[in-house]
């Protein structure tokens, strides 16, 4: 399989919701179980996958009419294929598919270069990282130019009535994302206002005995989404000095050179490249590996802990890129292929006698001892 086809599944599967994803799951493994126990034919199973793949696949293009029309009364826009998933269904949920429309700015904000992304040298720089660290990286830069260009087009077809929501919530990716957004709306002179869709959810379904603090918009199910959009009521709303103020910080954003970012004290921060690795390398102390696996542990379980447990919202792909970086220092070692995170085991790296230094060692214990020499 080319990677154009492991990008274009990704790509399909992420823009799903949890409502939708799980079905098709369900029916994967009822088909995969059929198989397994021989019931029914091969060729009846190959062909159920093959048509659920089709359809699948075919869902992108059928997305295309939540791009604004002349009709709409409110514009969407989120950051993330997870969240704008969960998006479309809680608007289908809500029975306003028709007059609410969604645009979503799909860039992981959290890392990678952002410097001059508006230009078309700075997202050249951008995808050029992207393909050198990222083994989910894009295909080609052409793709990502045609994805920005796809953003502006989108941005450009809202209609003048239209009132425009931007949702963000806790953490450095939707936070600039949605500076982002106001900044490509600025010529724009529709309302807008800036919702915390996990801030909102929170605020209605927690509870002192049951609470769940989200880190990200993407972790928030249909259902939840759909009483938080209920509850908006021109809520957010901002005015002309607050959109001037954050597209400043979106301006101050782009011109960081590093590749990783933060959400903290109200503000998008630039921290190195190694922030994590600290912390990698503690959680990885901290699990224990399978037995008769000479210490190895599964990367793809170390970066689920790590996951699970960082309070920032950063995503798998660069926690996996942080490790491979950590092989090629020397300090971990590496069982398997690095490209992707199911391929490969790792470990710290175990200190090793060669045959030099066992010859050496060897040899100073023939030696007289110099101070037993200078006594007599």
């Amino acid at each position: 399989m080319e990677l154009k086809d492991i990008l274009a599944i990704k790509k399909a599967t992420d823009s799903l919701g949890e409502g939708e994803l799980k079905p098709y799951l369900r029916f994967i493994l009822a088909e995969i179980k059929l198989m397994k126990e021989q019931e029914g034919t091969l060729e009846a199973a190959v062909a159920e996958l093959i048509e659920l793949y089709d359809e699948l696949m075919g869902l992108q293009e059928k997305r295309a009419v939540w791009s604004p029309v002349p009709t709409c009364t409110h514009v969407h826009i989120v950051v993330g294929d997870s969240f704008a998933g969960s998006m479309k269904q809680a608007l289908k949920g809500l029975g306003c598919a028709e007059t609410h429309k969604l645009i979503t700015l799909r860039e992981n904000y959290a890392i990678g270069p952002l410097d001059g992304l508006d230009s078309p040298e700075g997202r050249k720089a951008r995808s050029n990282w992207f393909r050198n660290n990222i083994t989910e990286a894009f295909e080609a830069y052409t793709e990502f130019e045609e994805e920005y260009n796809e953003l502006l087009d989108k941005l450009e077809q809202i209609p003048e009535q239209a009132e425009v929501i931007v949702w963000t919530s806790g953490n450095a990716c939707e936070q600039a994302g949605m500076r982002h957004a106001l900044y490509l709306l600025r010529n724009k002179r529709n309302s807008i206002s800036v919702n915390d869709a996990c801030a909102i959810c929170e605020e209605l379904y927690n509870r002192p005995d049951a609470f769940i603090n989200y880190r990200y918009s993407g972790e928030i199910p249909s259902d939840k989404l759909r009483e938080t959009i209920t509850r908006l009521d021109g809520k957010g709303k901002l005015c002309a000095a607050d959109i001037a103020r954050l597209e400043r910080e979106w301006q101050v954003i782009t011109e960081q050179t590093g590749t990783l970012r933060i959400w903290r004290d109200s503000a998008v921060l630039e921290v190195p490249a190694e922030y994590y690795d600290q912390y990698l390398l503690e959680k990885l102390d901290d699990l224990k590996p399978p037995v008769g696996d000479n210490g190895f542990l599964k990367s793809a379980r170390l970066i689920g802990e790590a996951i699970g447990y960082c309070e920032q919202y950063i995503g798998d792909s660069y926690f996996e890129y942080r490790l491979r970086e950590l092989i090629y220092d020397g300090i971990l070692e590496i069982k398997g292929v690095p490209a992707a995170m199911h391929f490969y085991s790792i470990r710290r790296k175990q200190q090793r006698t060669g045959k030099a230094d066992f010859q050496s060692a060897l040899l100073s214990m023939s030696q007289p001892n110099n101070s037993e020499n200078t006594s007599s």
